[in-house]
């Protein structure tokens, strides 16, 4: 018995139902989105951007040691190493950019030479150790030294942000393990927050005045025997005023600022 299909009838008239069309052709599996070799390079640079990047930073800490954040121009440091100022725009997009880079560059390599003092059990070696890996940068990166102290002197009006973030945390860790020394026994308890600004202040003098230092000795520039010898003397005065038998009446009182 056939059953009545309303969908048969068109204005009044019956017609065939209509079978539906077979799909004859096969659907393909869609092929996978071919990776572009610009996406590859926004994950990791190519070392031959990095190595440009080098010459530019290394080429601008010089040009800010010099003439400082005001005075260094884009179109000198680009004309330096053969680019123009477009293209060093393309690596660095602002002076402001490029001068913030070199500093986090001389930034991080001072801070890792503090992390290392912490890791010590012995406080004569870790400090000894400190002190020449500060002058060694003094000497191999005078430049750096400069480029940060002229943005001190100045107040620190580009970088204060910074080394309030960076620099603190660290020094806080440090003035800890010397209590904890002094705590041992290992040390004379002293201000020794003060103690670090006079480690960094007599280390970094000798890349900051180092043509000073040279006139006066009559030579000229400092040689390794040079900075040798302010490592011999300023480990000495440091060792000596850490000595156990050196502690003041007052050892217990607090550190204060």
């Amino acid at each position: 018995m056939a059953v009545w299909d309303p969908g048969l009838f068109h204005n009044g008239a019956m017609t065939a139902a209509r079978p539906p069309k077979a799909d004859t052709a096969p659907r393909l599996p869609k092929a996978p989105r071919a990776v572009r070799s610009d996406d590859t390079a926004q994950r990791a640079p190519k070392a031959s951007r990095l190595v440009k990047e080098r010459g530019i930073l290394t080429e601008a800490e010089s040009h800010f040691a010099q003439f400082g954040f005001e005075g260094a121009s884009l179109e000198n440091i680009a004309a330096a190493i053969g680019l123009s100022r477009h293209n060093l725009l393309y690596y660095f997009p602002s002076k402001e950019a490029l001068y913030q880079r070199v500093l986090d560059d001389v930034l991080t390599q001072w801070l890792e030479g503090m992390e290392d003092l912490s890791h010590s059990d012995d406080p004569q070696q870790a400090l000894r150790r400190y002190i020449r890996a500060k002058l060694r940068y003094s000497r191999e990166r005078p430049n750096g030294a400069k480029v940060f102290t002229k943005e001190v002197i100045a107040g620190a009006p580009r970088y204060g942000k910074a080394i309030t973030e960076r620099v603190a945390p660290l020094l806080k860790t440090e003035v800890r393990t010397f209590e904890r020394w002094a705590r041992e026994g290992r040390i004379a308890k002293v201000n020794f927050t003060h103690l670090m600004f006079i480690i960094w202040s007599v280390t970094q003098a000798y890349a900051e005045q180092e043509a000073q230092f040279a006139l006066l000795l009559g030579k000229p520039a400092l040689t390794e025997r040079d900075y040798a010898k302010a490592e011999e003397l300023i480990c000495r005065m440091v060792v000596k005023a850490l000595e156990p038998e050196a502690t003041a009446q007052d050892d217990s009182a607090p550190e204060t600022d």
